[in-house]
């Protein structure tokens, strides 16, 4: 309508400036034209909208197009109020429509309302009721799960029960212990109830839980039992399920102590079986052989027995230690002492029969004493494992070392009691005698099994010094007497060849330190009665024994000794004479009995010292010769040799 008023106006103005050709610069039309001229569309955005909307319709710029511009433009406006005015009565029309819909929902709402209202006054007391009936559930509810915590925390489910409760010959599985450690744990933790209100409760409960601990118990006590009775075999599988047993009923000294005693009856049994069979039978398929079949052999049969016990013993206490292992009960180490000590005294009565057989056959001194030896050491080796002194097995070997040992000594006794009765003489070459061989033969056969044994060292020192009295007391004694009747050179020399072929014999062994220096001293005491007997030898033979005497005895109230018979010049001359050829070959005096020295070391000795006491005699008779006193004229062409050039001439 603007847009058609605007080219209304722009016609008209054009027509009347062609029509009136001077306009007046005032004329209202003039300056309305001018204002619309001067007037800047691109800032008037409804002019540019209308001018746009125009643009749909308006396609053709004609007079008679802008003629009609106004009334077209006036229809359109027309026809868009009567589409609006249409559209707008079905709205109206729609929102009568939802308005009597709500009214109806309004009504109905009342209606309902009004119903409401009726029926909580009429269920008033009803809603009273169910509220108070809601309240007394969930307090009911409560209670219920209280209830059920309190039955789930100190009572037993019904498996729980029949897995407690099972049949008599029913085997004992896991979870039976399960069901133990529950009631155990029940009716500890039942005491607290009995520091509460609820102590009636508690010791129902507690009563309870002892019964069926009691129960349980036993049941556990029978099946154990069984089982134990079961281990006869002479191998032995200790299941887990007999350990967690053991570990149980450790609560129950009594139960318990019954259960070890049926293992260790039934353990005894299989062993004195399994020896018995290894004694007549041998192992599996004849392999290793029947111990008896060595009964000849009295070490290796009495050794294969004590072997077979200390692998057996060894093989019950590894039983023992799996059946106990899980007990934590003090004292479990003196029960598996006293079980297994239980387990092998039924093998006692067989084994010393046997062992008592072969000592008393009396097989020699030196088997005598390694079966003593043999025995001291199973003794030892057994009693580190059973752990105790006084199990019967431990006695019984203790008895027949202590047997092995007296017959051993025994024998001894015997034999130098013997070896008294026959004295047998020193042979001509005053060397030891064949019963002096063959007691040294023994005492070294019984050594060397003594440094082989494997007996505690302190036991083996203790057992030696006895050895060595019972056999070298005699042996001394027996060449003192062999010897009482021989000269004094010859029993010296018997004597020492007897001494050194006894220090020789002890000299290899250990512990006969005390014997040996003993030994020592009385050769010592022998060699100096040959030393003495040598340099007497040779003081004779060299002329000098008559001479050294006078010296020795003259005093100086008999005057010079120039003036004693056979001390004259001459005399003295010759007896130089003589000495000097014992200078010139010294090794020709020598004692018949030093070549009979079984010690070269000793014959040495014997010469180099009777040697130093030839020369300290020609010392002193070399003083007393030269001295002014005696009256001997020309003392240096009498003895012309000084006692150092004498010295160096035996040395």
């Amino acid at each position: 309508m603007a847009s058609t008023k605007v080219e209304t106006s722009v016609d008209s103005s054009s027509m009347s400036s062609n029509s009136n050709v001077p306009s007046q610069p005032n004329n209202p039309l003039s300056r309305k034209l001018n204002k619309i001229l001067e007037t800047r569309l691109d800032n008037d955005k409804e002019m540019l909208e209308a001018l746009k909307a125009l643009s749909v319709f308006f396609t053709e710029n004609s007079l008679r197009t802008r003629r009609n511009l106004r009334g077209d433009i006036e229809r359109r406006s027309l026809t868009i109020n009567e589409e609006f005015a249409r559209i707008f009565k079905e709205v109206k029309e729609e929102l009568e429509s939802v308005h009597e819909d709500v009214q109806a929902m309004s009504t109905c709402c009342e209606e309902m309302t009004n119903r409401l209202k009726a029926a909580k006054e009429q269920t008033q007391d009803l809603i009273v009721k169910t509220n108070k009936l809601q309240g007394e559930n969930q307090r009911l509810e409560v209670r219920a799960q209280v209830a059920q915590a309190f039955l789930a925390k100190f009572q037993l489910s019904n498996e729980e029960m029949a897995t407690l409760r099972g049949a008599r010959d029913a085997p004992v599985t896991e979870d039976f212990f399960k069901v133990l450690r529950r009631v155990k744990h029940i009716h500890e933790d039942v005491k607290i109830l009995l520091r509460t209100n609820q102590q009636t409760a508690g010791l129902e409960i507690m009563e309870q839980m002892a019964v069926l601990q009691e129960t349980a118990y036993e049941q556990l006590y029978r099946w154990a039992q069984n089982e134990c009775r079961g281990l006869t075999q002479e191998t032995c599988d200790i299941s887990p399920v007999l350990t967690q047993a053991m570990e149980a009923l450790q609560d129950r000294p009594v139960l318990y102590k019954y259960t070890l005693d049926e293992f260790g009856t039934a353990r005894r049994c299989a062993v004195v079986r399994g020896f018995i069979d290894a004694l007549t039978r041998g192992g599996p398929g004849g392999t290793p052989r029947p111990i008896e079949m060595h009964s000849h052999d009295p070490l290796r049969y009495v050794g294969d027995m004590l072997a077979w016990l200390h692998q057996a013993t060894a093989s019950e206490k590894e039983h023992l230690e799996a059946l106990l292992k899980q007990v934590t009960l003090q004292g479990v180490e003196e029960n598996m002492q006293e079980v297994v000590g239980h387990i092998t005294e039924g093998v006692c009565r067989p084994l010393k029969v046997r062992i008592e057989q072969v000592i008393v056959a009396e097989p020699g001194a030196v088997l005598l004493y390694k079966l003593s030896n043999l025995l001291k050491f199973y003794h030892h080796t057994i009693s580190s494992i059973i752990g105790t002194s006084v199990a019967s097995l431990l006695i019984t070997i203790e008895e027949m070392h202590l047997l092995s040992k007296k017959m051993f000594f025994n024998s001894l006794s015997l034999h130098a009691s013997r070896l008294m009765d026959k004295v047998e003489l020193p042979p001509p070459d005053l060397g030891p005698t064949a019963s002096l061989n063959q007691t040294l033969s023994l005492l070294r056969e019984v050594l060397t099994s003594h440094d082989s044994s494997v007996v505690p060292l302190d036991a083996r020192q203790a057992d030696f010094a006895q050895v060595l009295s019972c056999i070298l007391d005699p042996l001394l004694q027996l060449c003192t007497v062999s010897a009482s009747n021989l000269g004094t050179a010859d029993m010296a020399t018997y004597m020492v060849n007897s001494l050194y072929v006894m220090k020789t014999t002890l000299a290899l062994f250990e512990f006969t330190d005390k014997r040996l220096e003993m030994l020592e001293f009385q050769i010592e005491a022998h060699l100096d009665t040959l030393i003495n007997e040598q340099a007497s030898y040779v003081l004779t033979r060299a002329g000098l024994s008559y001479i050294y005497n006078c010296v020795q005895q003259h005093t100086a109230e008999q005057g010079a000794l120039s003036l004693l018979p056979s001390m004259d010049v001459s005399s003295v001359k010759a007896a130089m004479v003589q000495f000097d050829r014992y200078l010139s070959s010294p090794d020709t005096l020598v004692m018949p009995q030093l070549n009979f020295l079984l010690s070269a070391a000793i014959k040495e000795q014997i010469f180099r010292q009777s040697t130093e006491l030839v020369c300290r005699a020609y010392g002193e008779v070399y003083t007393a010769l030269t001295s002014p006193a005696n009256a001997y004229k020309d003392p240096e062409n009498l003895v012309p040799r000084s006692p150092q050039q004498v010295q160096t001439l035996l040395s």
